[in-house]
């Protein structure tokens, strides 16, 4: 019998874990480990919170009173010094131990800072957490020269909202296009692009190093033989699994905390959800997913192991991501598809593009047209073929041709 549960960690992926508990029928004693004032939600962090337009109190994963509600106790302002998987306990900073017949390792990842010389300088940023969002939103004044290392997610975001603030903004990568593995190269060229028709410096490169100036800081970057200089610098190259808990617990650590289908670690008292985690499948160990939603699927699925109800049913991956007033979803998988179907015309108002494999869709990626992605989540769980004249009309009603492809 399960009679206490300690989470550590209060990102989606600890929050979902609590909450799939309680609603799944968990009537013991429930505690979520959060070293912040409350959990909150990172992704606006790139975006309306740092840009101003969101408060801290609006990003919470829950109202305070959900917590009482669900008789969640909320042990805040705290961090996890040990794992006593053996004595069933979970030993805090403070030394305070709670009971745990099961412990959840909900803990994250921080932001990746490579090896650069002087990167460690405090005109370097990076951008994990409200406060890194806080330090850098200080250094985004109109006028300010900011160098955004890295042409993902976070550093197109990033970058995206310090040109609304009015920075004059250089942006390096260097690979050509970024995110072509998730979104495929056709729809990354179009979406890298837009940086520069937006006002943004493209330049395909890396950096050497960093050196702090009489009033900023200059970069080398490896392409250009002179430095450029800057007010500031974000590092958006990705981020690192949290996992000292987990190894000085003598988990299982190769990459990230390794875990089952069921997110059971090497240690079945620790089960790991989220970002630090990867899964073992047939004895291969997958990519970590780093999404918003396949960290709340985590919490599902780790819910179900400790409750023994059955797990759910597998689902396409998706997520999404916002730039220069765009929205982009994408599901599934867009790299080695056998060919695309693009569905309207890029830079002319919504539009999607379609991986097909085998005459059926294998991943989308959409720009402003949610229900062309939610119709190709259910096309490829559903391992539907679909006529491909049909499907790149723009005329032709998705549902309905869901509809005749289920028969």
């Amino acid at each position: 019998m399960v009679a206490s549960i300690v989470i550590v960690g209060g990102g989606i992926a600890g929050v979902s874990t609590a909450a799939a508990l309680r609603s799944g029928g968990y009537d013991g004693d429930l505690t979520l480990v959060d070293a912040g004032e409350f959990p909150y939600d990172r992704p606006p962090l790139s975006k309306d919170y740092l840009a101003g337009k969101q408060e801290l109190a609006a990003l919470a994963l829950q109202p305070a009173e959900w917590y009482d509600d669900q008789e969640i106790r909320l042990a805040n302002r705290t961090t996890v010094a040990a794992l006593r998987p053996a004595e069933a306990g979970v030993e805090l900073s403070d030394g305070t131990v709670l009971p745990a017949d099961r412990v959840v390792l909900a803990t994250g990842a921080h932001a990746a800072r490579p090896p650069i010389p002087g990167a460690t300088s405090d005109r370097v940023h990076v951008l994990r957490t409200a406060e890194d969002a806080d330090g850098l939103r200080k250094a985004l004044l109109p006028g300010a020269r900011l160098l955004v290392v890295g042409g993902g997610l976070i550093g197109a975001e990033a970058a995206s909202t310090a040109l609304g603030l009015g920075c004059e903004v250089t942006l390096v990568d260097p690979l050509t296009p970024p995110l072509a593995a998730a979104v495929g190269e056709e729809t990354a060229t179009w979406l890298h692009d837009l940086h520069a028709e937006r006002g943004i410096s493209v330049l395909t490169a890396g950096v050497d190093a960093f050196e702090e100036t009489a009033g900023g800081i200059a970069a080398r970057l490896n392409s250009e033989h002179a430095p450029r200089d800057f007010d500031a610098v974000l590092l958006g190259v990705g981020m690192r699994a949290e996992t000292t808990l987990a190894e000085a617990a003598g988990l299982e650590v190769t990459g990230g905390i390794v875990v089952d289908a069921g997110q059971t670690t090497s240690n079945p008292a620790v089960l790991a959800v989220g970002d630090p985690t990867r899964r073992r499948v047939d004895g291969v160990l997958q990519r970590p997913a780093e999404h918003w939603e396949a960290a709340q699927h985590d919490g599902t699925r780790a819910a179900a192991t400790i409750l023994g109800t059955p797990q759910p049913e597998p689902t396409a991956a998706w997520f999404w991501t916002d730039r220069h007033g765009l929205h982009v979803e994408g599901v599934g998988r867009m790299a080695d598809a056998g060919h695309t179907v693009v569905r309207g015309t890029p830079g002319d108002g919504p539009f999607s593009v379609f991986a097909i494999d085998d005459g059926r869709v294998v991943g989308a990626v959409a720009v402003d047209d949610t229900k062309a992605v939610r119709a190709s989540r259910r096309m490829i769980d559903g391992r539907l073929a679909v006529d491909l004249d049909d499907l790149a009309d723009s005329g032709t009603d998705l549902r309905k041709l869901l509809r005749a492809a289920k028969g």
